[in-house]
Parts: C-alpha cells; structure tokens; sequence
C-alpha cells in the first residue's frame, strides 16, 4: 500500500505525473498492491530495486526485503538496481551468512551527488551505506555526479549508479538472462 503521505508530497511535477495523480485506475492498483513480504521473489527472473529518495527512507531499513533478497540471491535470481535502489541490498544475506553486498563489485548513488542535490537530510546514502556493508563500490564522476553514467555486472548483481544509468542496467539485467538459455 501506499504511503498516504506521499500523495501529498510533490516537489516536481511533470505532465507524467500528473498523469498518474489524475489516473483513478493506477490509483486503486497501488491502493492494492502486495505488501513485499508477500511476494515469492524466487518466481520472478528478475528483481529490480528502483531508486529515487524515497527508497532512502525504506528499502534499506526493511527486515521483509532483506529476507526476500537473500532467498533471490540463493536461487540464482537477477538482482538489479539503480540510485537508490541499492539500499535494498543492506539488509540481504549471501549464502555464507555474510551481507550480500560484501565484497561485491556494485554502483549506486554517490555521497557527492547526495550533496550536490541537496539531499543530507535522507537517512541512508547509498555510497556510504553500501561501503560500511563492505561493497567494492564504483562509480564514475562529471562536473555534476547527476549528470554521470555507471553500470556495474557482478555474477547475478547489476547496478547502476543513478536515473542516467537506468536504461543500460536493464539492458544489462536482460542480457544477463538472455544468457541463461
């Protein structure tokens, strides 16, 4: 379900989401949308960890995730994310008991685009999360980390350093399981 909070929160606005904010139909499917620790992640290819600031403040924290994460991970499932995203991973285990992250090649957002976009105040940054966890972390820089591009593919773990990097992860995520047949 979504965070009734959220629908009131917008601090940009595009014709896309106004869009979705005038869409009763989406609307009423994210009203009924499954709670994750419902969901059998091991039925899926992929799973994909979408970013934006918002994850910062839940995807990193959730205990259901983690678990969820660990049992994809031990059934060889896909694991994506960009931005944000990553911060899903934290919480996951790898088969040794370790956290998954450990030393693992990964990308997400990074701690000088945190502070160019004016974001200190989110809970957890991924960079300096993700390394605490004992990640590899990689990234690229620009004049402006936002405007950077960075894809990383370790085993069944691809990454991508934020919003520019969207499109090759996926691309990434689906030649990874391409590969499989």
């Amino acid at each position: 379900m979504q965070n009734p909070a959220s629908r009131r929160l917008w601090l940009v606005s595009t014709p896309a989401v106004d869009r979705y904010r005038r869409d009763a139909d989406l609307q009423g499917k994210l009203d009924e949308s499954l709670p994750v620790a419902g969901i059998d992640f091991t039925e899926y290819d992929i799973v994909f960890l979408a970013g934006g600031w918002g994850a910062a403040y839940d995807l990193g924290f959730s205990e259901d995730l983690g678990r969820k994460i660990t049992e994809a991970n031990a059934a060889g499932i896909i694991l994506g994310g960009v931005c944000h995203g990553p911060l899903g991973l934290l919480r996951a285990k790898a088969e040794d008991g370790r956290p998954l992250v450990a030393n693992r090649r990964l990308t997400a957002v990074t701690d000088k685009q945190v502070r160019e976009l004016g974001i200190e105040i989110t809970p957890q940054h991924p960079e300096r999360e993700l390394r605490a966890a004992g990640a590899l972390f990689e990234s690229s820089t620009a004049a402006l980390d936002a405007f950077a591009t960075h894809v990383v593919v370790d085993g069944n773990l691809v990454t991508g350093q934020n919003q520019n990097s969207g499109g090759e992860t996926a691309q990434r995520m689906l030649a990874r399981l391409a590969g499989r047949s």
